[in-house]
């Protein structure tokens, strides 16, 4: 197939298009793998559906599983995405550019399937309209409903804005490559870009309010989510500092998410020329930053309820949920997630040693992989400590919730493949103009793709 781009100059905009273009042997039958984990978690779900959530493991001690806990863990690593894009934007770091598009994306598709948990979990989702009809302006729950919609409106808008120039490229020069829909798609979406000035200057204040606007959204978003936990009085959700635990917790995952994303995506796409290791290093530095905090946090949670022991005693409260946790049942999973989501993690992105890139893109799959336990250890230990002296509730997962789960961890690297066969893999328009300003600084000679 012939490239789009003829001269050495526009390599950038070739490689953004190449999956698009020529997506690889491994596009379709990785497409298929991935359909059919999605199409089990929708058989399970439509079972779920026809005999309620009595397929499930929950029961009327432990009604908050798997479900929640996914919610809480797509809906962080959206907040990592988005906030870490949003961030580097007013900053104007110059590295970021390869970077964003990739991040913008992961944030939209991770929300998406978040945001549908809560109305998976509810096993009516008919019974969604009564929180629209009914809702108690005092609950978290209908806050957290109108900030998680509002904050999806904000994450559209900051991932279309900066595709319009580049959708203005793809109409222009793609040609008969691209498709007829394609092609009526980026004509469209487009809005009649031409690249004045003026629209130049319109576009990128946009992109600044917005990103001024999405970080406190996003901030938002997990604040409620928290107090969901945190304004109850049951052991192990009973704190104040919930907010900020989940807020800097999200932001740790969602780095990660970012980092093993945009390593999958420069792999099966070779676009090592413009991601290099230099971004990796960059990424690592906010990890091991983000891991370092969250430490603290885990640090002061477990040091105020142990001092406290509340409820040791009668084998019941939050003294009771930290010797479980410590010692007891969750001992396996807690310790785990300290060693594979903070010490580990920790270590790989700050020794030279393995400060490269496989010992980044290990030390953030650890940390996504970590940091849904962590999530699991929040929701349903909480759940499961008796409130009288009483035995411990029981849950085990089914396969039903099972299945749903691994749907939804399949559905993001799907819908990120299918996203990137439309739209180009990186962001063209961000990319030149720093490419342009860097020859206007260095010479010609200076610039082009050695700068990505």
């Amino acid at each position: 197939m012939d490239r789009p781009f003829e001269t050495e100059a526009h390599d950038i905009r070739a490689a953004a298009v190449t999956p698009i273009l020529q997506p690889g042997p491994l596009f379709w039958p990785l497409t298929l793998f991935l359909s059919l984990i999605v199409l089990a978690g929708a058989v399970a779900m439509f079972q779920q559906l026809m005999f309620g959530l009595g397929v499930t493991g929950l029961n009327n001690r432990v009604s908050w599983g798997f479900y929640i806990t996914d919610m809480v863990f797509f809906i962080g690593l959206s907040y990592g995405g988005a906030v870490t894009s949003a961030i580097l934007r007013l900053t104007n770091a110059p590295w970021r550019a390869p970077m964003v598009r990739l991040a913008e994306a992961t944030a939209l598709v991770t929300l998406l399937i978040g945001s549908l948990f809560p109305i998976i979990d509810l096993g009516r989702p008919d019974r969604m309209l009564n929180l629209l009809l009914h809702g108690q302006v005092g609950s978290p729950v209908l806050w957290d409903v109108v900030a998680i919609n509002t904050y999806m409106v904000a994450t559209v808008i900051f991932l279309f804005l900066p595709l319009i120039p580049d959708m203005a490229i793809c109409r222009d020069h793609l040609g008969p490559a691209a498709g007829r829909l394609r092609k009526l798609l980026y004509d469209r979406l487009s809005l009649g870009w031409r690249g004045t000035p003026g629209e130049k200057n319109i576009l990128e204040r946009n992109m600044t309010v917005v990103a001024v606007v999405i970080i406190p959204l996003a901030v938002s978003v997990h604040s409620v989510l928290a107090w969901l936990f945190g304004m109850t009085v049951r052991p192990g959700w009973n704190s104040t500092i919930y907010a900020p635990y989940f807020v800097v917790g999200a932001l740790f995952s969602g780095v990660a998410a970012v980092i093993v994303i945009i390593a999958a995506f420069r792999q099966a796409y070779h676009l090592e020329a413009f991601i290099t290791e230099q971004h990796f290093k960059y990424l690592a530095n906010m990890l091991l930053a983000l891991g370092m905090a969250y430490g603290y946090f885990l640090f002061a949670e477990v040091l105020t309820e142990g001092y406290k022991m509340e409820g040791v005693s009668m084998g019941e409260g939050s003294g009771s949920l930290l010797q479980e946790m410590l010692l007891g049942r969750y001992a396996l999973l807690f310790w785990g997630f300290v060693a594979g989501g903070l010490v580990i993690p920790i270590a790989l992105t700050s020794l030279p040693l393995t400060r490269n890139v496989p010992g980044i893109v290990i030390a953030a799959t650890l940390v996504v992989v970590a940091m849904w336990v962590k999530r699991f250890l929040i929701v349903v230990p909480a759940m499961a400590t008796p409130l009288m002296p009483m035995d411990w509730g029981a849950y085990w997962p089914s396969r039903v919730e099972i299945a749903i789960t691994l749907a939804a961890v399949a559905a993001v690297p799907l819908m990120l493949m299918l996203f990137f066969r439309i739209f180009p893999i990186l962001s063209i328009y961000e990319m030149e103009e720093f490419a342009e300003h860097e020859e206007l600084e260095t010479g010609p000679e200076a610039s082009g793709v050695a700068a990505w």
